[in-house]
């Protein structure tokens, strides 16, 4: 069914962005044990992935690799930093930047996170899994060209 075939009353289960959005919820749940047991939040948890893939990155720059505003961003920085996790220093390059790193137990935690997998839970074959993941990354994409473009 093209979305211009859709009846005009559609219920709510058929709606797109509904499907996202309970299915965040649903990942979150999901992840909610894992988290608990490692004193994190969701927002926590991926800003020690992030770091773990590239460390001493700028507050700015990390919060677009995590669509996450600096007035998010920053309170849960100060967190993870009183936490002993990370640390937030000033570019000696650029006074005006501010690089988060992880600390020794941010990089202990973040081994911790690597053993965190949902991907039996989702019950998708290796191939749906990657085409599902990228179907996803392109709507978010389009989503934002489209809020950009106005």
């Amino acid at each position: 069914m093209k979305p211009t075939d859709r009846p005009a009353e559609m219920p709510l289960s058929d709606f797109l962005c509904f499907a996202v959005y309970s299915t965040n919820l649903a990942f979150g749940k999901a992840y909610k044990p894992m988290l608990e047991a490692l004193g994190l939040t969701y927002s926590q948890y991926i800003a020690i992935v992030a770091l773990r893939e590239e460390d001493a990155q700028t507050v700015s720059g990390l919060g677009e690799k995590l669509f996450l505003e600096s007035n998010t961003l920053t309170p849960m920085l100060k967190k993870l930093e009183a936490m002993g996790y990370v640390e937030r220093r000033r570019d000696p390059e650029d006074e005006r930047q501010v690089r988060v790193s992880l600390t020794k137990s941010g990089r202990r935690l973040r081994e911790k996170c690597l053993k965190m997998d949902l991907t039996d839970a989702t019950a998708l074959a290796a191939n749906e899994f990657a085409k599902l993941q990228k179907q996803i990354v392109s709507l978010r994409e389009n989503l934002i060209k489209h809020v950009q473009g106005r």
